[in-house]
Formats: structure tokens, C-alpha cells, sequence
């Protein structure tokens, strides 16, 4: 038997409902706050994320799906979003209007790592770019639009840990302070941060392996080695962020693990999880405009993973509270009835009423359980007689009221009573 793919997975039953939900929650919060969805491709040239990434990324290193297409191209799936929505804003002039392009996302990544819980291979994210304004304003919005997406898909005790890389002199300040305290360290680290020290040493500050030794809690804090337009910049930020009501707080450990990010970083978790997981986060991206177009503009964003946002959700209450369900069903005995019940359920169906009807040839018996399976507001119940008459029975499911209606008045009658 062919089976599916290490690190990948099917999504049915209720757990397909869930995602659909969590999916039309993103599409209307998207719509709120004006973000325009768009579309880039599964894969890119390999360029594109090498160079927007890091070549020296652990993601580049050992996790993106590169592979050599029929034309001798270097092709890579795509591993994250915001560089293929920056080369479609490159590739097709969107810079040519002086606005603000506000996008958001959905779709599937690849990363070839070990799959387990809320970190699988192929995944799905939903994400924002924000391209064309540097304004402290729009940072706290698209953290704002992030934390109030989850919020609104009821996970609690969400927390913002938010940082500021600073500008370049601030990084680069602060990268020396940090590479002169690691330097005597360094047989201690990990060889995954050993190798970061040469290539990016702000990169052993994500290290998962040793995220909870001395060495790091004690390393330099970068919030230490603004200037003072950073400095008042990431202020700024807080401020905005404290009249939207959100709840953050200042971490020096959030870096973020993309070579893109400066200035303001964060992450966001919801403190009800046991592992308190990040189901988030994002950041400013000023230098990647100019580095992959030569078009000076600024850029910031997020990524959520729905699969991380699912598994928490199936934790909850909500879960079991979805399950599948239709408007009516139509149920019929005889090929008579079945002509009429054909018809019936398409007037229904093309006026927006969520309907099935019997295609098994099950009897009376077998057609009740199968509406009872889906769970059906309403009952249709066809009989020779009845039609003869031009009426039919519909039977309230809940109150298990009946009513006989004109066969014409069926779509009117059932659009007014759901």
C-alpha cells in the first residue's frame, strides 16, 4: 500500500471542519483591517530564499527542499512566505504606487526536519506583509492583527515577547559586544553554535539545544546597544502597543532566526499551553527590499502555523463543539419520488441551503440514520400520495414538529425557518 509521505499529513472528519473554521476566522480578520490576500508559487529559484534567508541559516543548511528542475534550474519549495511575496512586489512594479501594500497569505511550506508535534515537513501557514511604511504605527498593527486573530479563534492568555534588533549601527554594535562575551565560551556551545559564531552569532541566541544554559541567559542584551533613534523607535512601538491593549513583554532573547530582521521582533505564545509554544511571530525587514530589488522601501511581518494553532485547538472545548451539519435532507422510496427529490434538492442547493439526499438505495430506516449522522435541521419527506397532492412533509428535527407545504413553497419555506 502507498502511504503518505514522512512528515506530512491528511486532514479529514473534524479535524477538515476545524481547519475551515480557523480558516474563514483569518480571511475576515484579514478583510477587517484591509490586508489583500495573495498568491505566490510552491517553488522559486533557489536564489530567491538563499539569498533572502541566509545561505549560513540553519534552514538553508539543512532544511529547504532544493532540487534540479528538467531545465537545469536550482529550484527550491518554498520554506517561509515573505520572500516570494517581496519578489512578486519586485518582479511586478507593485512599488510604482507611493500607497502602502498590505498583504496577507496562506498556504503550505516545506522544511525537510525531524517531523514531530506542530513542526511537520510540509506545513501550512498564514502570514502578513506589510510593504512601502516604517512607521512605529504599523508595527504594533500587524502584531496587533496577529494577536487578535488568535484571540478571535479563542486560544487564551496569549502573550507577546517583543524585542528591537535596532538599525544596522545598533546590530552591528551589539554583534561585537555579543561575539567578544561568546568568543572565551565556545567549547561549552553546541557545534551547531559554534558554527553560527563565525557565520551569525545572533543565531546562537535562538539555539534550541542551548536555550537553557548560563552562558546565554547571561549573554549581552541588544535593547543595551541602541542608539537613539532606535531607541525611541522601539519606544514608540510599546506605546502604540499599550493603547491597543495588548499584552507583551520585553524579551532580549527574541532574535528570530531569519537573516532579514531589524528593528522590531517578536514572538507569540499563549501561556494556557503547558509548553507555552510559540504559535507565531515576526518582525521588521528593512534591508531585504534593497538587497533582493535594489528598491529602497521597508517591509514588516508574521507567520503563523495553523497546524501548531490546530493541535492546541483540538485541546479545547471548541473542538468537540464543531461537527458536521446541513440544513435538510430529502428522503424518497420510489424512482417517482426520487424524480421530485432530485429536483428538490437542487432549488435548495442553489439557494444557498446545505442539503443531501439518499444515492445508496437505502430504505426509509437506513435514510433517517444518515440524516441523523449529519446531523440535519430539517427532514424532507417525500410519499406518492402526499406528491399527488402537490405537497410534501417537512419534519423539524429538533422539535420533531411536522408540517405539510406546498411542494412550491419548499425552498421559502425552509430558507425561513433556518
Amino acid at each position: 500500500m502507498i502511504t503518505k509521505p514522512k512528515g506530512c499529513t491528511d486532514i479529514t472528519g473534524n479535524d477538515s471542519l476545524l481547519w475551515q473554521y480557523v480558516n474563514g476566522v483569518v480571511a475576515e480578520m484579514m478583510r477587517n483591517y484591509n490586508y489583500e490576500y495573495i498568491r505566490t508559487p510552491i517553488f522559486e529559484v533557489s536564489e530567491l530564499f538563499h539569498r533572502s534567508v541566509g545561505e549560513a541559516s540553519d534552514i538553508v543548511k539543512k532544511e529547504t527542499y532544493d532540487f534540479i528542475d528538467k531545465g537545469n534550474r536550482n529550484m527550491t519549495l518554498r520554506p517561509e512566505g515573505t520572500a516570494g511575496v517581496v519578489r512578486s512586489y519586485l518582479e511586478n512594479k507593485l512599488y510604482a504606487s507611493p500607497d502602502t501594500k498590505k498583504y496577507y497569505y496562506n498556504g503550505t511550506m516545506y522544511r525537510y526536519e525531524r517531523p514531530q508535534s506542530g513542526r511537520l515537513r510540509e506545513f501550512t501557514q498564514f502570514g502578513v506583509e506589510v510593504i512601502g511604511s516604517n512607521d512605529e504605527i504599523i508595527d504594533a498593527e500587524v502584531i496587533s492583527l496577529q494577536y487578535r486573530i488568535l484571540e478571535a479563534l479563542h486560544i487564551g492568555n496569549l502573550q507577546v515577547n517583543i524585542n528591537t534588533l535596532g538599525d544596522n549601527e545598533s546590530r552591528e554594535n551589539y554583534k561585537k559586544a555579543l561575539v567578544a562575551y561568546l568568543e572565551p565560551h565556545l567549547n561549552e556551545l553546541c557545534d551547531d553554535c559554534k558554527e553560527r559564531f563565525k557565520t551569525n552569532p545572533l543565531r546562537i541566541l535562538d539555539c534550541k539545544i542551548d536555550s537553557d544554559s548560563e552562558i546565554l541567559k547571561n549573554a549581552p542584551k541588544t535593547i543595551d546597544y541602541l542608539n537613539e533613534y532606535s531607541k525611541e523607535r522601539f519606544n514608540k512601538v510599546l506605546r502604540y502597543l499599550d493603547l491597543l491593549e495588548i499584552d507583551y513583554e520585553v524579551n532580549p532573547r527574541i532574535v528570530r532566526g531569519l537573516d532579514y530582521y531589524d528593528h522590531t521582533v517578536f514572538e507569540i505564545v499563549s501561556l494556557d499551553d503547558n509548553n507555552a509554544s510559540v504559535l507565531g511571530g515576526g518582525g521588521r525587514y528593512n534591508k531585504l527590499i534593497k538587497e533582493l530589488g535594489n528598491i529602497d522601501s521597508y517591509g514588516i511581518g508574521f507567520a503563523c502555523g495553523i497546524d501548531r494553532i490546530i493541535n492546541l485547538l483540538k485541546e479545547m472545548p471548541l473542538y468537540q463543539s464543531i461537527q458536521k451539519e446541513i440544513d435538510c435532507f430529502v428522503m424518497y422510496v420510489s424512482e417517482e419520488e426520487k424524480l421530485h427529490a432530485l429536483d428538490i434538492v437542487q432549488n435548495l442547493r442553489l439557494n444557498g441551503v446545505v442539503c443531501e439526499t439518499d444515492n445508496l438505495n437505502k430504505g426509509l430506516k437506513g435514510q433517517f440514520k444518515e440524516a441523523d449522522r449529519l446531523n440535519s435541521k430539517y427532514l424532507i419527506i417525500l410519499n406518492n400520495e402526499d406528491l399527488q397532492k402537490g405537497l410534501v412533509n417537512i419534519k423539524d428535527n429538533a422539535t420533531k414538529e411536522e408540517e405539510k407545504v406546498d411542494i412550491d413553497e419548499v425552498v421559502d419555506y425552509i430558507i425561513s425557518h433556518l
